[in-house]
């Protein structure tokens, strides 16, 4: 991952469920908030209701495929944190890199601005 670094600490996750604005998709839900920093932090949270160990650690390998595919297109300056749904175990790299293409970043450009997400400005 070129601009992006690992999001570790709790607290980051944190600030960013309750301060970001979120997007929700059949697979996955985006936490973005700007960070002021020349990078992006990514942090996944895949929980046990997605399932077993191993479909858990499926989904987080998903997740960062579609990242790496679409992150040249994600604008910088961005705190995103990607929680998997239990849908992602349907779900290929190629569909959620689909989704990512072309509603994801949108949103995230629209974060970036201060808009809300999925809102054209008239």
């Amino acid at each position: 991952m070129l601009y992006t670094q690992i999001m570790k600490d709790n607290k980051q996750f944190q600030r960013c469920y309750h301060r970001g604005q979120c997007i929700v998709s059949r697979h996955v839900i985006l936490y973005a908030l700007q960070n002021r920093e020349g990078f992006n932090r990514l942090g996944i949270t895949t929980g046990k209701k997605v399932g077993n160990a191993v479909c858990r650690s499926r989904a987080r390998r998903i997740i960062r495929a579609a990242w790496r595919d679409n992150e040249l297109r994600a604008p910088v300056g961005l705190d995103i944190v990607i929680v998997a749904r239990t849908a992602i175990n349907d779900a290929d790299a190629n569909v959620l890199g689909t989704y990512l293409q072309k509603t994801g970043i949108p949103a995230l450009h629209s974060v970036l601005r201060n808009e809300k997400p999925g809102r054209r400005p008239s």
